[in-house]
């Protein structure tokens, strides 16, 4: 006897064996048998860093010397410079106009100057100047300082709290001679951080 005579005398049993393959062809193609899952981050949160400096004198200056004499001794100043931003900086020194009071014989021409990096603070400690590991920044006369607003030199990068001592020095040159009697030169310093 043939299966499909059997499915006929058997109408029930043919109608259980159809819905029964109804359903797993159902169940194959509608579940998809996918998965699921999901993890959230939320509150993500970005914020700008800081660079700025704190100066020592600021406002002040560094160094006045008076009654300079040429070939004395030179004198000297100090200024504490330090990145007190979040962020490392690019540090340079530049110079402003110079202003001498003697047009014809401008006593910035006379004027030696030499700015040094004394080195880094450690905690509170202040590095000391004059100790054999200074570094120079400039060593000439002021009136050769670079031009007004340009970087005179790069001091280099500081790292976040970084705080390092500069000191000027300013002489008159032997060479100088009646002709600067009682002038008066002066120059703003500035510090930048990029």
């Amino acid at each position: 006897m043939s299966r499909l005579k059997v499915l006929a005398a058997q109408p029930r049993t043919a109608l259980g064996a159809l819905l029964t393959l109804l359903l797993a062809a159902g169940a194959v193609v509608g579940s998809g048998a996918d998965f699921t899952a999901s993890s959230a981050n939320p509150a993500n949160t970005f914020a700008s860093g800081t660079l700025s400096i704190a100066n020592s004198k600021d406002g002040t200056a560094v160094l006045s010397a008076s009654n300079l004499r040429p070939a004395d001794p030179a004198q000297n100043g100090t200024v504490d410079i330090e990145n007190d931003g979040s962020l490392a900086g690019a540090f340079t020194l530049s110079r402003g106009t110079i202003t001498d009071s003697d047009a014809v014989n401008p006593l910035s021409a006379k004027l030696n100057v030499t700015v040094v990096d004394c080195g880094v603070f450690v905690g509170a400690t202040a590095p000391t100047c004059g100790d054999g590991d200074d570094v120079s920044k400039y060593t000439g006369t002021l009136a050769d300082m670079g031009t007004p607003g340009h970087a005179i030199g790069a001091l280099g990068s500081f790292t976040a709290g970084a705080k390092h001592r500069y000191r000027f020095t300013v002489a008159l040159d032997g060479s100088a001679g009646n002709a600067y009697q009682g002038d008066s030169s002066s120059v703003p310093f500035d510090f930048n951080a990029a």
